[in-house]
């Protein structure tokens, strides 16, 4: 044993073996000198009943001095009960984000979401979380980290909030699984940028624009038919997409369908969508209505039809599930009531179709012209005094 210092430590020579100096004044402060001439500080120390150790650095890289202050450091935790040793295996145990978020895809998200939201989460992790904060190990990440990516997106605002929540659930299966074990969701009480909901429908003569684009469309059959039926049903892209033959009952007027965002469902079919239906050929070995390119498969691609088809209606701020939301104004606008047209759009709580209320604007406007009609006429009317006088 001898005191750790510079010139005791370059006076040590390398054996055949490695061997260890000890320092005489901190119990546990250490030298590792290697056959190779390499020499490495460390601390050891005793936790959990056996003899632990923990590298410091090599020396060159840092100095005995700064060993020494460090391995004080090692040597307090475990007086106060701490493991560094312990620590240190659990950090080299804990995945990176990277390598975690695409065990997340594969065991969690492919086992309990969608193939939509599926495929949500994964354009999160891979194009927004992994570039950021990747090669953070996931142990080590902190709600400043996750503040840094979420304002990073901000010229994005609806993504950001996507992708905090995607990130919240990643650190919420973590704790599940073992992998943090802290108790702390880095995520929580991060401040989601506020999101200005846009409900935009057709009205009348938007939809004859509409209307004759699609008549005159004879290039782009399958996109048209998945147009029509979207605004006839007031069903989901995704919903008439991947509609298959077998799902029709026309001579009950619904659709039977096995699986939905809402899970399986019925959805109710007037003589129009009927109509459409019976205009549609069916495909030999495809068993969906809106037929794709690849041979038995359904069409996967309407965003670039539905571009062009919009833009010759003049309709270029219209998305397709603006459609959607036409079908509810138009109930609304018919004298249909909420419950029956959440039934016709198949939600579950009243409180979704709720958000379309605001869409009935035309009674609204009648029975405020009505209501503010009367007051005015009202205020216009002479006193009793008045009319006395007369």
């Amino acid at each position: 044993m001898a005191k750790i210092t510079k010139r005791s430590v370059d006076a040590a020579v390398p054996g055949d073996k490695e061997f260890f100096i000890w320092d005489e004044e901190l119990k546990g402060f250490g030298l590792r000198v290697y056959p190779s001439g390499r020499k490495m500080y460390l601390a050891q120390f005793r936790a959990g009943g056996r003899v632990r150790r923990v590298n410091i650095g090599l020396h060159g890289a840092i100095t005995p001095d700064a060993a020494r202050t460090e391995a004080m450091k090692h040597l307090s935790e475990v007086r106060l009960g701490g493991d560094p040793a312990g620590e240190r295996d659990r950090r080299k145990a804990s995945p990176t984000m990277k390598e975690f978020g695409q065990r997340f895809l594969d065991e969690h998200v492919a086992s309990h979401c969608k193939p939509t939201t599926q495929a949500e989460y994964k354009r999160s992790v891979e194009l927004f979380i992994d570039p950021k904060i990747g090669t953070h190990r996931i142990i080590d990440v902190t709600r400043a980290d996750v503040v840094e990516l979420h304002q990073s997106m901000k010229a994005t605002p609806y993504q950001a909030n996507r992708t905090l929540g995607v990130l919240s659930i990643m650190f919420t299966v973590a704790h599940t699984w073992g992998v943090r074990t802290d108790g702390v969701n880095p995520c929580w009480k991060v401040k989601r940028y506020k999101e200005i909901k846009r409900e935009r429908y057709l009205i009348p003569d938007e939809l004859a624009r509409l209307g004759k684009v699609l008549r005159e469309s004879n290039s782009e059959r399958e996109a048209v038919n998945c147009i029509r039926l979207l605004l006839l049903t007031g069903c989901r892209l995704s919903e008439i997409q991947t509609l298959k033959w077998e799902y029709i009952d026309l001579d009950a007027g619904v659709l039977r369908l096995p699986d939905s965002k809402t899970g399986a469902k019925l959805v109710a079919i007037g003589r129009a969508v009927i109509d459409v239906f019976k205009t549609i050929p069916k495909t030999k070995d495809n068993p969906y209505v809106i037929t794709g390119q690849v041979e038995g498969q359904h069409l996967t691609d309407m965003q670039k039809p539905w571009r062009r088809l919009r833009k010759r209606a003049g309709l270029d701020d219209l998305r397709i599930h603006d459609l959607r939301h036409s079908f509810a104004s138009d109930a609304l606008q018919l004298g249909e009531d909420l419950p029956m047209i959440g039934k016709l759009l198949g939600h579950t709580q009243v409180q979704t179709t709720a958000r379309y209320a605001h869409l009935k604007t035309d009674p609204i406007r009648a029975a405020a012209d009505k209501v503010s009609d009367a007051i005015a006429t009202a205020l216009t009317r002479p006193t009793k005094e008045e009319g006395a006088a007369a």
